[in-house]
């Protein structure tokens, strides 16, 4: 079993992040484009369990990630909780080292370091999405923001125009 401690690093400032969320917080608007607190969260657990299911454990989320409904019928701590878990389980399979992960976006091969650092960068910007929209502090530590700052860039080109926006200017 293999322990990956940024990817759990990102995965507490997520939780920490849904814990601050008030009960009239789930339909504010956050810093992704026409999306509610409810559609990041829904976006973030998703992407988690993409990872999971790409990785062997459970089938990946019954619902598109990318085009989240905002509708969330269960307490959104335990909708997390069981993305977290699951892909904490999968990556738990990749030893370290590995070459060529698999992985449920459209990059080029990768390490596992790589991939786990990418599930990470996922989950850590969630986070942020969602504590700046609901008036917390950041959860990010500056250490993580750090250790992820290398596959921030060197996925961003493979993922505009499908996951992310364009570059800013500056």
């Amino acid at each position: 079993m293999t322990t990956w401690t940024l990817l759990d690093d990102a995965h507490q400032a997520l939780r920490t992040a849904i814990a601050g969320v008030g009960p009239d917080g789930w339909q504010l608007p956050t810093p992704c484009d026409q999306w509610t607190v409810t559609q990041v969260l829904q976006h973030a657990a998703g992407d988690q369990l993409g990872y999971a299911g790409t990785l062997g454990v459970g089938t990946g989320p019954a619902y598109n990630p990318f085009a989240p409904s905002g509708q969330l019928d269960e307490d959104p701590a335990a909708f997390t909780e069981q993305a977290l878990t699951a892909s904490a389980a999968a990556f738990a399979t990749v030893e370290a080292g590995a070459q060529d992960v698999p992985k449920p976006l459209p990059l080029p091969p990768m390490s596992a370091e790589e991939v786990v650092a990418a599930a990470a960068l996922d989950a850590a910007v969630h986070a942020w999405d969602i504590a700046v929209a609901t008036g917390q502090p950041s959860p990010l530590t500056p250490e993580m923001s750090q250790a992820l700052l290398p596959i921030a860039h060197a996925t961003a080109d493979s993922l505009r125009g499908f996951a992310y926006a364009d570059a800013l200017a500056g």
